[in-house]
This record gives structure tokens, sequence and C-alpha cells, in this order.
């Protein structure tokens, strides 16, 4: 069992940058693709970004180029480098493993394909 537990969230303003970290327990984290996602008031759940066991990374449109998501096996963490933070990226940010261990494939963009997720943690972005 992989546990996510998501920290770093905070307040702000916009062109900022924030670090957020996913440390997930359990011995076999190194062989499971990890995701984030994200969820502003009033609206679905959406994807962010996904890394795989042996990272290769997909990042949604809306934050391509200013996201970079990494992973560092040695200490069961995740990462998500936010850069050039927009008001619009407020939201609750999650973490959450794959389903299926060493996955490489296409689906990643769904929540169906997660089995564990963090408690999330707030990102606000003020203008």
């Amino acid at each position: 069992q992989v546990q996510p537990v998501e920290s770093g969230g905070g307040l702000v303003q916009a062109g900022d940058s924030l670090r957020l970290s996913c440390a997930a327990s359990g011995r076999s984290f190194s062989g499971y693709g990890m995701g984030w996602f994200r969820q502003a008031p009033g609206a679905e759940r959406e994807f962010v970004a996904f890394i795989t066991w042996n990272e290769s990374v997909y990042y949604a449109d809306s934050v391509k180029g200013r996201f970079t998501i990494s992973r560092d096996n040695g200490k069961n963490t995740v990462y998500l480098q936010m850069n050039s933070l927009k008001p619009e990226d407020t939201a609750v940010y999650y973490c959450a493993k794959h389903r299926r261990i060493y996955y490489y494939g296409s689906d990643y963009g769904g929540s169906a394909a997660y089995d564990y997720w963090g408690q999330g943690t707030q990102v606000t972005v003020s203008s």
C-alpha cells in the first residue's frame, strides 16, 4: 500500500513559485506512477501532471511549460514545482498513486486510474 501525503501549499502572488511535495509510504513506491490533480471551488477535479515509474512525464496543456513534476525514490517523494503561478491555478492539489505497477501507457489523465489519494493541499494565487 502506498499512501500519499501532500504538503507545501500556501498563499502566493501571481508570478510567484511554489513547490508541492507528496510523501508516500510503502516499500513499492518506485514501481508506481504518481499523478497530481487539482480541484477549484465549484469545479471538477482535473489532471495536472503524471510521472511514470521510469520518470516519463506528462502535463495538462494549462500547466505545460510552467509546472514540473519529479520524483525521488530514495525519499519516496514526488514533487510539483509550480512557476509563473496564475490566479486560475488556485485549487486544492491532490497527489495520487496509479493503480498499476510498472505502468507505461496513456491511461493517466482520469481519476479512475488512481487508487490511493492524499488529503490535498490548498494553493491560493492572488492577483
